[in-house]
């Protein structure tokens, strides 16, 4: 299964991508997430473990990949109150060449009982709320 969302933001991607690069700053700009604390590995390496605490409980993450090259990050979850195994979530930003905005998408592979649920959580609860919210910090 899988989730996609995409969305052009007012900004550079360098811009964009200096403040999403930064994995132990989600509650600043994910609607619902009320807590982000990293347990291991430090900020923004791969191997960092973030807790993050929101409406349906607590999940935790472990960073895979931060590629400052190409503008993007890995990440993967570890734990869910999601029914959901093997999530894999990749978050892009790409310069829009002739405007000079930012392109950003965020997509997610995973596997789970309840597909049609579980995807249409994951894009309209969190990747369209989250892109949204970045528009109004840029």
């Amino acid at each position: 299964m899988s989730a996609y969302a995409s969305t052009v933001i007012n900004a550079s991607a360098d811009e964009v991508w200096e403040y999403l690069r930064d994995f132990g700053n989600v509650a600043e700009w994910l609607p619902g997430i009320t807590g982000c604390e990293i347990e291991d590995g430090g900020d923004s390496r791969p191997g960092a473990v973030r807790r993050l605490e929101g409406p349906g409980g607590a999940f935790r993450e472990r960073l895979l990949t931060l590629d400052d090259a190409s503008r993007s990050a890995t990440y993967e979850i570890l734990e869910s109150p999601l029914p959901v195994r093997d999530y894999r979530a990749l978050y892009r930003v790409a310069p829009v060449t002739d405007s000079g905005r930012a392109f950003v998408e965020w997509s997610a592979t995973f596997e789970t009982d309840d597909a049609a649920k579980v995807e249409g959580f994951v894009v309209g609860q969190v990747f369209e709320p989250g892109l949204a919210a970045l528009h109004g910090r840029f």
